[in-house]
């Protein structure tokens, strides 16, 4: 193994063979990451549970709900809060009372109210339903299984550059690296904009839009299908500057071609934001604002990548 994984030039010759063995070790590789991070984010389903599901916790009872089982869990609150209020007055009460008998008429008032209280069922942040035989431990293993995607992605895009680098010279490995580099940094940044900002306001949205007409219930494998593909499509849309820096690094688009079209890139941002899930105004404008900013950035960097380039042939010791 160790020398079928050995750094390859790119003026070597290998057989198809050789590169068909490199490529079936390199996925054994990531295979057996991916079982290991597998392995450990089961083991922390738990943790891993409660990370996606905040979200959706943040969406909390709202006291101006219409949602019926939303309504019926304020007023549960509320019957407990007035009992725990009851009680400390029946007991202020007996405190100051003469009587024993009727302090203790007072005190066995209070612990009734104290019972109440306690029946009262703590209203507990949103979860995800589950309605089948298997739903608990499929919609686990699912999230367990885009959670260890995630922590072995830079294990699989090293692979992966290393099976594909030495098909570039010298100089398409000079762009192609720093290109490269930025994948999974801009994929993470992707993922961690998306859970902080854009999940949080479409579930809020969607799950209090016209609520005072259903009985809103989640189903988990609905949420979590909903929640990983937004933040694998966030992280996707994210790679917008690899992909403006490639072409022009190239040469095949211009900075003044990307100027120009400015008004074509909005249409189509619009269109990606359309087609990724929650199709709502609140999951759009979040997922557009972010994509129109990565392509105004990426045209910068790009003009500046374009003047160093020109300086570095006009300068003498060139």
């Amino acid at each position: 193994m160790a020398s079928t994984l050995r750094p390859v030039a790119h003026d070597d010759r290998l057989s198809l063979v050789e590169h068909l063995d490199e490529l079936r070790t390199r996925l054994i590789i990531c295979l057996f990451a991916f079982v290991i991070a597998l392995g450990i984010c089961l083991w922390q389903s738990d943790a891993v549970l409660d990370i996606v599901n905040r979200p959706l916790e943040q969406s909390a009872v709202s006291e101006n709900s219409d949602d019926p089982l939303e309504q019926t869990a304020i007023y549960q609150r509320r019957i407990a809060e007035a009992a725990r209020s009851e009680s400390e007055f029946l007991r202020g009460l007996a405190a100051s009372a003469d009587d024993p008998e009727l302090r203790a008429q007072g005190e066995a008032a209070a612990k009734r109210w104290d019972e109440v209280a306690r029946a009262a069922p703590e209203v507990t942040p949103r979860r995800p339903v589950t309605l089948g035989v298997g739903e608990p431990f499929t919609a686990t293993f699912r999230v367990a299984a885009a959670a260890a995607l995630l922590l072995v992605m830079p294990i699989l895009l090293y692979q992966a550059y290393a099976f594909v680098l030495p098909a570039f010279s010298r100089h398409e490995r000079s762009v192609a690296l720093p290109l490269m580099a930025m994948v999974p940094v801009l994929f993470i940044g992707g993922v961690v904009f998306a859970y902080f900002l854009v999940l949080p306001n479409a579930i809020d949205f969607l799950q209090n839009f016209n609520d005072d007409n259903f009985d809103i219930l989640l189903q988990a494998k609905d949420y979590y299908r909903f929640a990983i593909t937004v933040l694998a499509m966030m992280g996707i849309c994210f790679q917008v500057p690899v992909g403006i820096l490639a072409l022009t690094r190239l040469g095949i688009v211009s900075v003044a071609q990307l100027r120009r079209s400015r008004r074509y890139t909005i249409l189509g941002i619009a269109v990606v934001a359309m087609l990724l899930p929650g199709q709502d105004p609140v999951t759009m404008l979040s997922l557009m604002a972010p994509l129109y900013v990565l392509f105004e950035g990426s045209i910068l960097l790009a003009s500046l990548l374009d003047r160093r380039a020109a300086r570095a042939v006009d300068s003498p010791e060139a």
